[in-house]
């Protein structure tokens, strides 16, 4: 194998491989493009003649001329009769600086909706995707059936019976990038019936009233109790579709009260009204039992919805919906003209990592990591930040931790931002204004040292903001 090297014009460095199997000139033409777009090469930048490369290079002339030629047709050279070569002046070297993150990078991230990501178990996903592979049929990777893989959707039928207590129907289940996704379908899908109002939990999720208002829908903010969602309230709303978080109120942590469950569904059954459930982490507790889904006790009134992001990690996007009979043709049109269905070969080994038992595996861990987690927060914020006051709900990934009513909460959260510290305050999850300042705690995220460091630093804006 023979190599050619020589400096052609400063900064430049030619190398062409014999033995590469790859036409001379279109090593040629690669070289002098990097080259270009590295910058290396300035606009306006003069080349050597076709007839000094191809002798510093020893080539034919020839290979040079098809190399110039190609790259003038692509708009890198410039080249005349009786005139050298040279670069563009169109042509611009890119930024050298990194395409920024969307993202604010914290030191201490404590997003209340941040699992373990550490704690992924890679080796044994892994191990699901080269299943998936090896097992799936050929046309397993052709364009999906939009709601999702067969054997993924029995699998999760299977495993919401088990652990859920839902009436889980493999028919009924449409897969989806996660609960965004799911909402999206449905509020448009309300809107396009014609409804003008969804009501919403207050405080509640911020995205739910983003996405309900980017479908064209009317937020109704219905007010959360020690109870859980207010219904008789919801009634006054006028609005004919709720989300509700019943077995962890987001960001209270309650859980509605069986009474309240009762009106709940008797509310739906007695309008034809529908309930959209965000079951999004009861698997996740850790002082009692976990709370079945709302959606076993009326299916035909209930679209559950669920998601790989905080039982295993956010950028999985996997989520499911269990639908209503009504809903489902429907939900599965809206999906299939957004995406034409979810990516496939994630279904594939999430099927394969749900029917080995890994899912199970995985949260019986990570329920014994998260009880820690949590303990360390409480025991950090008694010993540091004893202002402040949690209404211990022991499950999920995060605790909201109430502060005295004089705080000023977005001055203590970009106290906070200076030091390292990512926090979310519940003024972002309130559809009112006013109510108590407080603070989303997410502890998942991080060991017990880095959630000690953390409320350290909290408690350090805080004397800083009330100084």
């Amino acid at each position: 194998m023979a190599r050619f090297k020589g400096p052609v014009a400063p900064s430049l460095l030619i190398e062409l491989d014999r033995g590469d199997g790859v036409p001379l000139h279109e090593q040629l033409e690669r070289s002098i493009r990097e080259q270009i777009r590295a910058g290396h090469l300035a606009a306006d930048s003069r080349l050597p003649s076709t007839r000094s490369l191809a002798t510093e290079l020893g080539i034919s002339r020839g290979v040079v001329s098809e190399a110039y030629g190609q790259l003038a047709a692509e708009g890198y050279l410039r080249a005349s009769q009786g005139a050298p070569t040279r670069v563009a002046r169109t042509v611009r070297a890119p930024a050298s600086t990194p395409t920024p993150s969307l993202l604010p990078s914290f030191t201490y991230r404590l997003e209340p909706g941040l699992p373990d990501l550490a704690g992924f178990p890679r080796d044994r996903w892994l191990r699901s995707l080269r299943a998936a592979w090896r097992q799936a049929p050929l046309d397993a990777v052709d364009y999906p059936d939009p709601r999702g893989v067969p054997a993924l959707r029995e699998a999760l039928a299977e495993y919401l019976g088990r652990v859920r207590g839902a009436a889980a129907d493999p028919e009924q289940l449409i897969l989806c990038t996660g609960f965004s996704q799911a909402l999206s379908l449905i509020a448009r899908w309300l809107r396009g019936r014609g409804a003008e109002r969804l009501a919403l939990e207050d405080p509640g999720w911020h995205a739910h009233r983003l996405i309900a208002e980017q479908a064209g829908l009317e937020v109704a903010p219905v007010p959360v109790d020690a109870e859980g969602l207010q219904v008789a309230e919801l009634e006054a709303s006028g609005a004919n579709a709720v989300v509700v978080t019943p077995s962890h109120q987001f960001p209270t942590g309650r859980v509605l009260s069986s009474e309240r469950r009762a009106a709940l569904i008797e509310w739906a059954e007695r309008g034809e009204r529908l309930i959209v459930e965000d079951d999004y982490d009861a698997e996740l507790r850790y002082d009692r039992a976990r709370v079945g889904a709302l959606q076993g006790l009326a299916p035909e009134r209930v679209a559950y919805v669920g998601s790989a992001s905080k039982r295993l990690v956010p950028g999985m996007r996997l989520g499911w919906m269990l639908t209503p009979s009504w809903l489902g043709w429907p939900l599965i049109s809206e999906k299939a003209i957004e995406d034409r269905g979810s990516e496939v070969i994630g279904q594939l080994a999430l099927q394969d990592f749900i029917v080995r038992g890994e899912l199970d595996r995985h949260l019986r861990r990570m329920r014994g990591r998260y009880q820690r987690r949590r303990e360390a927060l409480l025991d950090s914020l008694a010993r540091h930040l004893p202002e402040a006051r949690v209404d211990a709900a022991a499950a999920g990934l995060f605790e909201l931790a109430l502060l005295p009513e004089k705080t000023d909460e977005a001055a203590l959260i970009a106290a906070a931002a200076e030091r390292g510290i990512g926090l979310e305050g519940l003024a972002l999850h309130r559809f009112r204004p006013g109510g108590s300042p407080g603070l989303l705690l997410g502890f998942a995220g991080m060991p017990e040292p880095a959630i000690e460091q953390s409320v350290r630093g909290i408690a350090a804006a805080l004397a800083e903001v009330e100084s």
